[in-house]
C-alpha cells in the first residue's frame, strides 16, 4: 500500500515539474518575441531663420611696397659712382648711380659733329641747293645719332623712376656689373628703390565673392605692432580670372601709409565690407566637425528623428557662424544634446 502512494506521489511531482518547464519555456518564447524598446534621446532645437547681418570678410596678409623697382643699366661696366645709400630717400628723376662714360662722350662728340652738318645741309635744302637723296641720308645718321647718345645717356645715368627710399645696395664706387641676377632680389640690379609712402596687398578670395567685390571699395588695415591705430586702404585692382585649383582670385588693396609706420614685410589683419545681406547664422554649438577632416555637419529634426546633415560655414560673428549650404529657413535644428546623436536616432524635443 505504501508502495502505491509512494509512486502516486511520482507522477504528481513528475506532471507539475514538466507543466512548469513547458510553462517556463512558452513565457521566454513570448519574451523573446516582444520588440526591443527604443528611447529616445531628449535635445533642444531652434528654428532657423533668415536674417539681414553686415556682411564683411577678413584677411591676414603680408605688406609689400606699392612700388619696387631693381635699377641697372642694359649692359655690364664699370660703375663709376654711386650717389645713395640704403635708406636714403630720392625724388623722381634724381641720378642714383653713374656707370663710366667713355662711349657716352663719344657718342656725344658724334652727335654734335652731325648736327652741325645737319644744320648746314638743312639751309641748303631750303635753297633747293641739295639734292634730297643727299639730304635724306645726312638726316637718318643724326637721327640715330641722337638715339644711340639718348640710349647711352639713360643707361649711364641711372634715374628714380618714382619717388622712394633705397631698398638695396649690391655694389660699390669702380666695381663692374657684370648683369648677373643679385642672390637677393633675383634679378640684375645695382640699387633697389621701393615706395612705402603707400603700401599695398595681395589677397586671395573665394570667386563667392567675385560679383560683391569692385574696384574703390573701401578696407580697414590693422597691424598687432599698432593695436591703437587703424589704417584705410581700397581696392584699386582686381585681377581678372579665377585660380582653378583654389577657386579664388587676387586683388591688390592700396594702402595709405603717410605716417611710414607701416613696412613691407609685416603682417596686416585687413577687413572689407560688404555691406548688407541676408545670411541664415546658427549657434556655433550646433556645428559638429568630423573628426580627421574638415567637414562640419549638423542634426536637424525631421518628424522627431535626427537627421545628420553635411554643411558649409561661412563668416563668424561673436558666438554664431553663418550657414552657406546644408540647410534652409524653416528647418528645425538641433543645438543642444547633439554630440549623443547619430543619424536617424529617435529624439525628444525639450524645449
Amino acid at each position: 500500500m505504501n508502495t502505491i502512494k509512494i509512486f502516486s506521489l511520482s507522477v504528481a511531482v513528475g506532471i507539475i515539474i514538466l507543466a512548469t518547464s513547458c510553462t517556463a519555456k512558452k513565457d521566454s518564447k513570448n519574451e523573446s518575441a516582444l520588440p526591443a524598446i527604443t528611447q529616445s534621446v531628449p535635445v533642444k532645437s531652434i528654428i532657423v531663420k533668415t536674417e539681414s547681418i553686415n556682411r564683411y570678410i577678413d584677411f591676414t596678409a603680408s605688406l609689400i611696397p606699392f612700388e619696387e623697382v631693381h635699377l641697372a643699366p642694359s649692359a655690364p661696366g664699370r660703375i663709376e659712382k654711386i650717389n645713395v645709400e640704403i635708406g636714403n630717400n630720392v625724388k623722381k628723376d634724381q641720378v642714383v648711380a653713374l656707370m663710366d662714360r667713355t662711349n657716352l662722350e663719344q657718342a656725344r662728340i658724334n652727335l654734335m659733329k652731325l648736327e652741325i652738318d645737319f644744320k648746314r645741309l638743312d639751309t641748303l635744302k631750303k635753297l633747293n641747293s641739295i639734292a634730297d637723296q643727299q639730304y635724306d641720308q645726312i638726316k637718318s645718321a643724326y637721327d640715330m645719332a641722337k638715339n644711340s647718345y639718348q640710349f647711352l645717356l639713360d643707361n649711364t645715368q641711372l634715374k628714380a623712376p618714382f619717388s622712394g627710399i633705397i631698398s638695396g645696395k649690391y655694389f660699390e664706387d669702380g666695381e663692374i656689373y657684370s648683369g648677373a641676377p643679385v642672390a637677393t632680389v633675383g634679378k640684375p640690379a645695382i640699387i633697389s628703390i621701393i615706395q612705402i609712402n603707400q603700401v599695398k596687398a595681395l589677397i586671395g578670395i573665394s570667386s563667392n565673392y567675385y560679383p560683391l567685390i569692385s574696384n574703390g571699395m573701401k578696407a580697414e588695415i590693422r597691424s598687432e605692432i599698432y593695436p591703437d591705430l587703424q589704417f584705410t586702404g581700397e581696392i584699386f585692382r582686381i585681377y581678372p580670372t579665377i585660380d582653378n585649383s583654389t577657386k579664388t582670385f587676387t586683388v591688390e588693396i592700396k594702402i595709405q601709409n603717410s605716417n611710414l609706420k607701416l613696412r613691407p614685410g609685416m603682417f596686416a589683419k585687413i577687413l572689407l565690407n560688404l555691406g548688407q545681406g541676408n545670411a541664415i547664422m546658427v549657434p556655433n554649438i550646433a556645428i559638429i566637425k568630423q573628426t580627421g577632416t574638415n567637414d562640419m555637419y549638423v542634426f536637424v529634426n525631421k518628424n522627431n528623428t535626427a537627421l545628420k546633415t553635411s554643411v558649409k560655414t561661412g563668416k563668424m560673428i561673436d558666438d554664431r557662424i553663418e550657414i552657406t549650404e546644408g540647410i534652409k529657413d524653416g528647418d528645425e535644428l538641433i543645438v543642444v544634446g547633439q554630440n549623443k546623436l547619430e543619424n536617424k536616432m529617435a529624439i525628444t524635443i525639450k524645449n
